[in-house]
């Protein structure tokens, strides 16, 4: 039996306004408000932290291998699943793989996982999808797009969700698209890409698999299905299936809006929180075709649901909401604003990221052998010192072991505002963190508020980029408030 084993979300801290956008620019009024990635974070943190929350409670260790899947990569050329699997501490000998330019990503990543673990080529496979699409200013669709992640860990054993089988059709049809070089999303007149393209294509992989399996729409408990920035054809195409209002699992437009290659899979996430054991579940997703499969909850949902995992419901209630379109422009650099008068940042050495990626992308330090005290110290790689070899507890030299710091929480030492820094959103606030288990370290503080920092605040570190240096993006741990 191969299905779901765990599953995991992520939606970011801040939020946008929607009547932000439309004071700006006018046009037409949008309700609600839209998920919006920090100035530090792209598909690639998005993706970690969906995977880190899938992961919970469990050893990445045993972890057979990571697939993403988005249409927003920070390189055109070089594997993002490294990264992730390296920050989530995972093993060297797995599988990783990068599904990339349709918003189906997420889904053709879940048949592609299944099959490596059917084939006994896997133990286990995190699929985590992630998107920041970016719409135009003052376009149609800018209210829409929201940023987020989702996570589901494929395998055989303790399985949540039974993933009975599937249906694929494929479809060459250009309804919206990003060419290379392009900055945003594109897109025909919607009366022909809802028409030829969605409305059209997804009710014949859906029936398809109903006919398959002599199944009709009351036996399906919860129907997850992609939708358009157009909600109304999402209620349209449902309920022309036949199915009712209370089966249909809600697209998050209100409060996170189209998170892209992400969204049927933060449906999905959304559905197995609520699930109950025996729950048929139809799971549907567009994009040069259509992906439908038949998923049927089991009694370990039960147990999964105990675990001190965030996913959708727990990001929802966690968020700060921006009143400030400028801010949006600033973070998503389009617009150029005055650099603060201070030294450049140095070169990226890759030689030195090498040579400290255990300590930069897996935020290892030392626990000493003898007195078994541990120590952190900010890494070469990132403008940090040589490493340590006495201990400074016990001073026993080259007596250490390593010790992980990402999956530790703990509280601000001491902290400061820095109004002068080269900082995107000021002030910059460095803190010195004390480590739940002891360990002490320097890192910035992300997805605060500069008003409610103080002294003693709990926090939990995060994977952020620190900065982009001649096409190189520079990942590394920041502390954040502890969210939800």
């Amino acid at each position: 039996m191969v299905g779901i084993t765990s599953y995991g979300a992520y939606i970011p801290y801040h939020r946008l306004n929607r009547e932000e956008i439309y004071k700006a620019w006018g046009g037409f009024p949008i309700p609600g408000e839209k998920a919006m990635a920090s100035h530090d974070e792209d598909a690639v943190t998005m993706a970690w932290e969906a995977a880190n929350d899938c992961l919970h409670g469990s050893d990445p260790k045993k972890i057979g291998g990571l697939y993403i899947a988005t249409t927003t990569y920070p390189y055109k050329e070089k594997q993002c699943s490294t990264i992730i699997a390296t920050a989530l501490d995972m093993g060297s000998e797995i599988r990783t793989a990068d599904f990339a330019n349709s918003l189906r990503g997420g889904t053709i990543a879940i048949a592609s996982a299944l099959d490596a673990v059917k084939a006994g080529t896997a133990r286990s496979i995190v699929v985590t999808a992630a998107d920041t699409r970016m719409p135009a200013p003052g376009g149609f669709v800018e209210g829409s797009y929201g940023d987020g992640a989702a996570a589901l860990l494929i395998g055989d054993k303790d399985v949540i969700a039974t993933i009975v089988d599937h249906y694929f059709v494929s479809d060459e049809f250009t309804g919206e698209w990003r060419a290379d070089g392009d900055t945003f999303i594109r897109s025909w007149e919607d009366r022909m890409v809802l028409d030829e393209g969605y409305s059209a294509i997804l009710p014949q992989a859906i029936s398809g698999l109903m006919k398959k399996h002599k199944l009709e729409a009351k036996d399906f408990a919860k129907v997850v299905v992609s939708a358009p920035i157009d909600i109304r054809r999402h209620g349209k195409l449902t309920g022309g299936l036949g199915f009712g209002m209370e089966q249909i699992q809600e697209p998050f437009f209100m409060t996170v809006g189209n998170t892209g290659t992400a969204l049927a899979m933060m449906m999905l996430v959304a559905a197995l929180e609520e699930a109950k054991p025996g729950d048929k579940i139809l799971f549907a997703n567009y994009g040069n075709g259509a992906d439908a499969f038949l998923i049927e909850v089991t009694d370990a949902i039960k147990k999964k649901k105990v675990h001190d995992r965030r996913a959708t419901k727990g990001y929802l209630a966690s968020k700060r909401v921006l009143t400030n379109y400028a801010t949006y422009l600033r973070w998503r650099g389009l617009v150029t604003v005055e650099r603060a008068r201070r030294p450049e940042i140095p070169y990226t050495s890759l030689t030195a990221l090498k040579r400290s990626r255990k300590e930069v992308l897996r935020l290892y330090g030392d626990k000493c052998k003898v007195c078994g005290n541990v120590q952190y110290q900010m890494p070469f790689g990132v403008g940090g010192m040589t490493p340590i070899r006495v201990c400074y507890y016990c001073q026993a030299k080259d007596q250490f072991e390593d010790y992980r710091f990402s999956d530790k929480r703990g509280h601000i030492f001491t902290y400061s505002l820095d109004l002068l820094a080269d900082v995107i959103d000021p002030p910059g606030t460095p803190v010195f963190i004390d480590f739940e288990g002891g360990g002490r370290g320097w890192f910035e503080l992300t997805d605060r508020d500069p008003d409610q920092v103080k002294v003693g605040m709990p926090v939990e570190m995060v994977l952020r980029e620190m900065y982009f240096d001649r096409g190189i993006h520079n990942y590394y741990w920041k502390a954040r408030p502890v969210r939800g």
